[in-house]
């Protein structure tokens, strides 16, 4: 079912970019450092590309909707504030992905120094085949042929989905219901965590992985956002709560 195609600064002070909560009433920056996008100023904050787009739910809580449901869809939403790719870092969101039955492809989380225009290919390339300097994080919900399941975790780098750096089986289902997600960066040691939880269950480690993601990236600043796609299986795709832990570039 798949077929893809490719659709500086130095460090500032550390601070809290929280891209996606509930919107608060009009301040553009809290005293702890966390920035929100307003309700009409959220573009300010984050540059979307292809079927993404912010949508509102029913708490008024702003959700990033990278794939709406349709067939050979490609989604991205990127940080438009560059992080230092050579610091540590962590970030933490929400994920929902649900409609369809089963549901395909899935998302990522990305670090790349391409740009935050980057997109790449629908289908098994989950909105980030072809994007070559990057380190990917995904939560794949469809098997394909190199595959292990499709209900698994991977890091990807150099942009192709079709090879994976590490895998791991989800511990709890990726497709249906809300999960929540930590990723950790620690530079001086070069290695790459990933935390998964379901709603009322603890955290769990499943990717624990070395990788220079400065080098990965190609690039000592970038971006860090998502991606998500889909083919001739959908699914919505919606990311929120997010908030990224990390130095500004």
């Amino acid at each position: 079912m798949r077929s893809s195609r490719l659709a500086r600064g130095g460090l500032l002070a550390s601070a809290l970019l929280s891209i996606l909560a509930t919107v608060n009433a009009a301040g553009a920056q809290a005293a702890d450092g966390t920035i929100k996008p307003l309700d009409a100023g959220y573009a300010e904050s984050i540059a979307l590309n292809g079927t993404a787009a912010v949508t509102s739910d029913r708490g008024d809580r702003r959700v990033i909707a990278l794939t709406n449901g349709s067939f050979k869809q490609a989604g991205s939403a990127w940080s438009t504030s560059r992080v230092d790719l050579t610091a540590s870092f962590e970030t933490t969101f929400t994920a929902h992905l649900h409609h369809g039955k089963p549901g395909a492809d899935g998302i990522a989380f990305l670090a790349q120094g391409a740009g935050p225009r980057a997109l790449g290919g629908w289908g098994g390339g989950l909105g980030y085949r072809g994007i070559a300097r990057s380190v990917a994080v995904e939560f794949d919900t469809y098997q394909n042929t190199t595959d292990p399941s499709s209900n698994h975790l991977a890091v990807v780098l150099g942009g192709n989905p079709d090879r994976h750096a590490a895998l791991a089986e989800s511990s709890i289902p990726l497709f249906g219901k809300p999960f929540h997600a930590r990723v950790r960066y620690d530079a001086g040691a070069h290695n790459l965590k990933v935390y998964v939880k379901a709603k009322g269950s603890p955290e769990q480690l499943l990717l624990d992985h070395g990788v220079d993601l400065a080098r990965s990236a190609g690039a000592a600043s970038g971006w860090v956002g998502f991606t998500a796609a889909t083919g001739d299986v959908t699914a919505r795709q919606d990311v929120y709560d997010w908030t990224v832990d990390a130095p500004l570039a």
